[in-house]
């Protein structure tokens, strides 16, 4: 039982999502797990019966948000085609993964390298900025995409701008976009200066 006599009922997706507003609220080296508890409304004792300890949460929350990342380059739409294609296919589909786990991508976004977790969480991020850098490298290979702007600097701008709408988009405010609308915008506002 929680503190207060409240029965503990949560489970590790519902103590995960507590903890990454937490996590996002007072930055991970700031939160205690008495913090989390507090935020919980279970005991410290609960929090542990679910995991070892926060940075293990920290870890399950950024591995949710990199794998919806990874995940993307797996499927058919970023195999398969043209380069540019591919790309334009990545770009979309990020900014989807981007809206639909707001704060699991919020957190990753936010890691600064301090922990085991953040090191490793950042070194997966840069892998996956290569590898779409491999995508706009080859697409000006074949001419569809301008040669005069190098790729590792693109990718920069691009996923610059992608990684931007978890500073403001915020689903549930009245007269909000859908992620499908800003994935749109952000595809069609990247492809027009980039496209020949």
């Amino acid at each position: 039982m929680a503190d207060g006599g409240k029965r503990d009922t949560y489970t590790p997706e519902s103590l995960l999502a507590v903890a990454v507003e937490v996590f996002i609220e007072r930055g991970y080296d700031g939160t205690s797990m008495e913090h989390l508890s507090k935020a919980a409304g279970i005991s410290k004792s609960s929090i542990y019966h679910h995991v070892r300890g926060k940075e293990e949460l920290l870890h399950r929350a950024v591995s949710r948000a990199l794998d919806g990342l990874f995940g993307v380059l797996e499927e058919p739409g970023a195999c398969e085609g043209r380069a540019v294609d591919r790309l334009e296919y990545v770009t979309r589909r990020s900014t989807e993964v981007l809206t639909a786990d707001l704060p699991y991508v919020t957190l990753l976004l936010r890691v600064r390298g301090n922990t085991a977790t953040e090191r490793w969480a950042m070194e997966r991020r840069r892998e996956f900025d290569q590898r779409v850098a491999e995508l706009l490298k080859q697409a000006a290979a074949d001419g569809d995409i301008r040669a005069d702007v190098d790729p590792k600097l693109a990718t920069r701008l691009l996923f610059g701008m992608i990684n931007s709408v978890a500073e403001w988009y915020r689903p549930q405010a009245r007269g909000g976009h859908h992620g499908a609308e800003v994935a749109d915008a952000v595809v069609r506002m990247a492809f027009a200066g980039l496209r020949t």
